[in-house]
């Protein structure tokens, strides 16, 4: 069975992948194999480690988005990397491919997001409303191909399906998201977002850590590396992985 993710960074108190998109992170009522379950496998073996491994999941990505998914090999690696998510220290950079240029080639969105559990949709609202949460992130326009835009977003929170409802509020839907408004499905269920670039000081080694994640293996997707600005690549060589 084809593997269906990349280790692009790994040490004795981290691992951090880069996933294909359609994989869950945790397991789910379809019962498929998550990349939990993938990711322990993959340290039992090469290891050869008797009994259970264990594996801290420190976020998540939707299923349908590919990228870079973290993982704590210890459980002070997790409980560390649990506090620089929360205190939002951390770096994530995601690419969106949209159908529609935003009307301002760059931005800050600041919306409160309200989840329904139903139908595992979220709203978003210019105003806070009972139960919602505020959501932030920062966008860019890097350029168009084929009737398609790249957008490099940074999310500021980190709030259930924040990128696809924000963009989808600004009139911007990612391509193949059609429950955020996109017309038309993309042909294998994912959608056009990617965890592109991680960066967090390592929780124990204290040392800046750069995680990249390569686009998923399409056509369509590679065409759009022509636009990567790379800008932060000089600055950082010793750290990049």
């Amino acid at each position: 069975m084809k593997q269906k993710y990349v280790v692009v960074y790994e040490d004795n108190h981290l691992i951090v992948v880069n996933k294909e998109p359609g994989v869950l992170v945790q397991a789910d009522k379809t019962r498929d194999v998550p990349l939990l379950d993938m990711i322990k496998n993959y340290i039992k073996k090469k290891y050869d480690k008797p009994g259970d491994v264990f594996l801290g999941t420190v976020h998540r990505l939707d299923r349908p988005v590919s990228g870079l998914v973290v993982f704590a090999r210890t459980s002070k690696a997790l409980e560390r990397m649990n506090e620089i998510f929360r205190k939002r220290q951390v770096q994530k950079t995601y690419w969106a491919v949209v159908g529609r240029r935003p009307k301002e080639e760059k931005g800050r969105l600041v919306h409160f997001l309200l989840k329904d559990e139903a139908t595992n949709t979220v709203k978003a609202f210019e105003d806070e409303v009972p139960g919602s949460q505020r959501a932030e992130l920062t966008y860019r326009t890097l350029g168009k191909i084929n009737d398609h835009y790249l957008l490099e977003v940074n999310p500021i929170t980190g709030r259930p399906h924040q990128i696809r409802v924000q963009l989808a509020s600004i009139g911007c839907p990612i391509r193949g998201d059609i429950k955020y408004g996109f017309p038309r499905p993309n042909q294998d269920s994912s959608i056009n977002l990617h965890a592109r670039r991680l960066y967090f000081i390592h929780p124990i080694k204290k040392e800046p850590l750069i995680c990249k994640a390569g686009v998923p293996n399409s056509p369509f997707w590679e065409e759009f590396l022509t636009l990567d600005p790379e800008d932060y690549k000089d600055k950082n060589l010793d750290f990049i992985y």
